[in-house]
This record gives C-alpha cells, sequence and structure tokens, in this order.
C-alpha cells in the first residue's frame, strides 16, 4: 500500500469511536495476529487491484509477498476467504483515514471536507487498492458486497446527520443521503474500473457541493465548493 497512506493510518488508528467522527459507527481498526498476516491480507488487496477478483490467484499473492504456500494456507482457508478479511480490512483502513483527518476539522461541514478529501489523497495515492476495495466487490459474491453495504451505511448516515446542523425550516427526506453516497461511489467506481491512476482529489469540490446542497442551499453549497478548491 502507498506509504503516505499507511502513516495516515497509523497516525489515526487511536479513538476512532468519538463522536463527530465521519464513521460514527465504524469498527475498530484491529491489529492483525501476525506480520505475515497482515503481509497476505495486503498482498491480497494489491493483486485484486492490479490483476482484477477473477484472474488473482493464491500462487500471485504468494509471488507479491515472497512467502511459501503453507503460510497462506496456515491463515486462510482459500482465497475468498482471505479477500474478505482483506476488504474488511482495507475498509476499516479507509474510515480510520477519514475520521482521523475529520478530527482536526470543526462542524459537519468541515469534518466531511477533511474526511473525503483523505480518502479521495489516498485513493490518488493508491488507486490499485481503491480499485480491490470499490470495483473488484462485485466479482467476489455476497458477502464482500455486505461489507461494502455496511460501509455506505455509516457514511449515510453521516451525511444525514446535517439536518441536525442545518438551521433551514426544511430539510431533505433521509433517501436524500442515501443518493449522494451512491452519486459519490459511483463516480468514484467509474474512474477506477477506467483504471485513471489519479485525479480523484479533484472530485472534492463537486462532492461537496452535492451534499451540502439539499442540507444548506445554494449559498453555502457554493461557498463549500470554493473552500475545498482552496
Amino acid at each position: 500500500m502507498g506509504k503516505q497512506a499507511a502513516t495516515n493510518v497509523r497516525a489515526g488508528a487511536e479513538g476512532t469511536g468519538a463522536t463527530g467522527k465521519v464513521f460514527p459507527e465504524a469498527p475498530t481498526l484491529r491489529l492483525v495476529s501476525s506480520p505475515k498476516r497482515q503481509r497476505i491480507l495486503e498482498g491480497m488487496l494489491e493483486v485484486v487491484g492490479g490483476s482484477g477478483y477473477e484472474v488473482a490467484s493464491v500462487r500471485m499473492v504468494l509471488d507479491r509477498t515472497g512467502l511459501y504456500r503453507q503460510a497462506f494456507y496456515d491463515e486462510f482457508a482459500d482465497k475468498d476467504a482471505c479477500y474478505l478479511e482483506a476488504l474488511s480490512f482495507g475498509v476499516a483502513k479507509m474510515e480510520v483515514i477519514a475520521s482521523a483527518a475529520a478530527d482536526s476539522a470543526e462542524g459537519w461541514r468541515g469534518k466531511l471536507r477533511a474526511g473525503i478529501g483523505a480518502v479521495l489523497d489516498y485513493l490518488d495515492a493508491d488507486p490499485a487498492i481503491g480499485r480491490a476495495l470499490v470495483v473488484e466487490v462485485h466479482a467476489a459474491g455476497h458477502e464482500a458486497l455486505k461489507i461494502r453495504s455496511e460501509a455506505m451505511k455509516r457514511f449515510t448516515d453521516f451525511i444525514d446527520s446535517a439536518r441536525h446542523a442545518s438551521t433551514g425550516t426544511e430539510s431533505p427526506p433521509p433517501i436524500a443521503a442515501e443518493g449522494i453516497v451512491a452519486g459519490m461511489h459511483a463516480v468514484v467506481h467509474a474512474k477506477l474500473a477506467a483504471g485513471e491512476e489519479s485525479g480523484f482529489r479533484e472530485l472534492l469540490p463537486d462532492f461537496m457541493y452535492f451534499a451540502v446542497l439539499p442540507y444548506f442551499g445554494s449559498d453555502v453549497a457554493d461557498a463549500e465548493m470554493k473552500a475545498a478548491r482552496a
């Protein structure tokens, strides 16, 4: 994984359950039981992100990590089991990165801008891992899709908490937050699936406008878009 992303993960690994997090119900990023197991998990994400889930094999992971076959099967029953754990681990890392960045920001809009910006920076630093976590989930089946859905639900809950921060007289229906998160996901998915290697951070102004508009109106959304460009 990218060195900067790994540094951000370590820096944000503590205190991720505090109130006001971008992912307030995110699972704790547990320590992997051994360095060998973590190498395999990270190797699986790298292989899947680079070659696709269907093509990825245990042999490719072993070649990537320099481990022997028995070392893999001492830890995992098969490729599917390894990928599911790697997916959960990778998603938790992204949530920690977002929450750590949001910790230093004030208010819902500031936290959202910092959290989304950190995740987009992570994708710019390591788009192959992004493909493993976002694009290849479909090929891995129901359990992988469930992990993704749970993560998207946590983000959706944070987005919809804006109704408590807004001073407007009207709030959008709850489904608005689902649409915002689904829209962001679709844009990122399309870029990753197309093999794009950069330009994710450039999405931040539009994402902020899209997220802020239903809760705070066009004037605030315009201001947030400009702030995200700064």
